[in-house]
Parts: structure tokens; C-alpha cells; sequence
């Protein structure tokens, strides 16, 4: 018996990096999966990728900070598959710029995706998550994807850390508040450190223009000189730790946050 057996799991943003990845391993361990996702044919292929392996996945349109697409993807979810266990709140863009660099534009944009796309995305599958988990022995479950940027504060990001700081805290109550109501779901977030993924990259572009250089390649050497394990993470390192999460492996555990980091804040 695989780990997701049985379970139908949404998760946002899964076109491709580490939301791709997650759901190409979720699909092995036998969920079913729904990619939402603004990239339509990046996310099309990644569910042939997943049919060609034998799994089942389907895509649906998705801009998470809009509450009527939320509210379509949900319906389409539940109309192929009939129920919801597992939602996954990946969806996320990066702004490298200090307080007085970036624009109004860049902050709204970033607090739309980054922070309300994950409130919207709760509310949307709260219902279906609640209904699930009546019938599930350990309930159902949520994972944010939050960041080290999230823990601990950054020099050269310090709006992007705003947001994942504010993930990471509204996880740990909505873990809180669905327990006092006795919902039966379960709120985790993850913490990756720097990853080798197209977000990953525009990282080190981004950090290297704050600094006045257009060196990426020296501020991704940097990077991975910061993870003690001696190099930078890739997309299937978080996705493993998104399924532990996600399934009944993790039954204990809510309001906690997994630090998949190669070292990085225990410096």
C-alpha cells in the first residue's frame, strides 16, 4: 500500500519546480492530483507526465488571488474526483528587493500571491477538507510552503520574509483554531532553503543585481557555501517532505513547521 492510497490532493502553483515535483511524487504514492496553476501548458505536461507514469492528475486554471478561480478549482476537484484530503498551498513569487527599492506594484503583487493566495486557498478548501476528514482516521491536511526566509531574516529579501514569516505564523494558528473547532485537519508548513529550481535562479539574479553586479553564477556560489551540507537543495528534496506532511506519517503532528534547509539556520 502506497502512502497517499485513496487520497485526492490540490496543490497550487505545481506546473513545475517543487510544486511539480510534489505532485509527480504524490501521484507514485497514489494520490490522485489537481494542479492549479497559471502556466497551462507547463502544467498540462506535468500531468501527462504523471498519466505516462501510470498516475492520475488533472489540470485546472488557476490565479490564487482570485477567490472565483479558487472557488472553480475547487468545484472542478471535486467533481473528477469527489472529495478533497489534502491541499497544498505552494503557489509563490519572489521579490528580491530592500524596503526602499521595490515598488508598491511589486509589494501588492507579492502579498496577493505569497499571502492572500494562501487564505483564499484555505478558505476554498476548507469545506471539502472538513468533509473528508468525518471519514478519514487521521483526518485531512494542509501544507504551506513557507521558507527560511520565513524563520530567520534576510539581509537582501526582507519583503519576501515578511510574507513567508506571515505563512509560517498563519499556520501555526489556523492548526490552533481548526483544532479547537475539532475540523479533523491538520496545518504543517515547510521550510526549504535555496533550491535549484527556475525560482531558485531568479534568486541569485536578484541578489546579484542588490549588490550591484550581474554575477549570478557568484551569488549562487555564495548560496550554496551557506548550506553546510555543501550544496543547494533540488525540487525533489522538498517534495519528499511535502508528502511526509501530507500523509498519515505525519498523524501527529499540526502547527509545526519542517525545515528542509541542508543546514542553513542552524548556523
Amino acid at each position: 500500500m502506497n502512502r497517499l492510497d485513496g487520497k485526492v490532493a490540490f496543490l497550487s502553483g505545481a506546473a513545475r519546480g517543487i510544486g511539480g515535483a510534489a505532485a509527480v511524487l504524490m501521484a507514485q504514492v497514489g494520490a490522485k492530483v489537481v494542479i492549479g496553476d497559471v502556466l497551462e501548458e507547463r502544467g498540462r505536461q506535468t500531468v501527462r507526465d504523471i498519466e505516462k507514469a501510470g498516475g492520475q492528475a488533472l489540470f485546472v486554471p488557476l490565479d490564487v488571488t482570485q477567490e472565483a478561480s479558487w472557488a472553480a478549482a475547487m468545484d472542478a476537484t471535486v467533481k473528477a474526483y469527489g472529495k478533497l484530503d489534502i491541499l497544498v498551498n505552494n503557489a509563490g513569487i519572489f521579490v528580491g528587493k530592500g524596503v526602499e527599492d521595490a515598488s508598491m506594484e511589486e509589494w501588492h503583487r507579492l502579498v496577493a500571491v505569497n499571502l492572500t493566495g494562501v487564505v483564499l486557498g484555505t478558505r476554498a478548501a476548507l469545506p471539502h477538507l472538513k468533509a473528508a476528514a468525518k471519514s478519514a482516521p487521521h483526518g485531512s491536511a494542509i501544507v504551506n510552503l513557507a521558507s527560511v526566509a520565513g524563520l530567520v531574516g534576510s539581509q537582501l529579501d526582507p519583503l519576501y520574509s515578511l510574507t513567508k514569516g506571515g505563512v509560517t505564523l498563519f499556520t501555526k494558528s489556523t492548526a490552533l483554531e481548526f483544532g479547537r473547532k475539532g475540523y479533523g485537519i491538520r496545518v504543517n508548513s515547510i521550510h526549504p532553503g535555496v533550491i535549484d529550481t527556475d525560482m531558485g535562479q531568479q534568486t541569485f539574479v536578484m541578489r546579484a543585481q542588490a549588490l550591484g553586479t550581474n554575477d549570478s553564477e557568484a551569488t549562487r556560489k555564495v548560496s550554496t557555501g551557506m548550506h553546510p551540507i555543501g550544496r543547494l537543495g533540488v525540487a525533489d528534496d522538498i517534495a519528499k517532505g511535502i508528502v511526509f506532511l501530507a500523509s498519515d506519517d505525519a498523524a501527529f503532528m499540526t502547527g509545526a513547521g519542517l525545515v528542509v534547509d541542508g543546514g542553513y539556520t542552524a548556523q
